[in-house]
C-alpha cells in the first residue's frame, strides 16, 4: 500500500513542476514590473509568493 500512495504523490509531483515554473517565471516578470514602478507593496507580496513557490518547487524536486 505504501508503494502506491509513494508512486502516487511522485506522479502528482512531476505534473506539477512544469507548473510551478511558470508560476515563478510570472511572478519574476511581476517583480521586474513592480521594480521599474518602484511599487514596495506589489514587491513584498510578489517576493512572499515567490519564496512560498520555491519552498514548494524544492520539495518537489527532492
Amino acid at each position: 500500500m505504501e508503494q502506491v500512495v509513494q508512486a502516487f504523490i511522485r506522479e502528482d509531483g512531476e505534473m506539477r513542476i512544469p507548473v510551478l515554473r511558470l508560476e515563478i517565471d510570472y511572478e519574476l516578470a511581476t517583480l521586474h514590473d513592480a521594480l521599474l514602478d518602484e511599487d514596495l507593496g506589489v514587491i513584498r507580496q510578489t517576493k512572499q509568493r515567490l519564496e512560498k513557490l520555491r519552498k514548494e518547487l524544492i520539495l518537489l524536486e527532492v
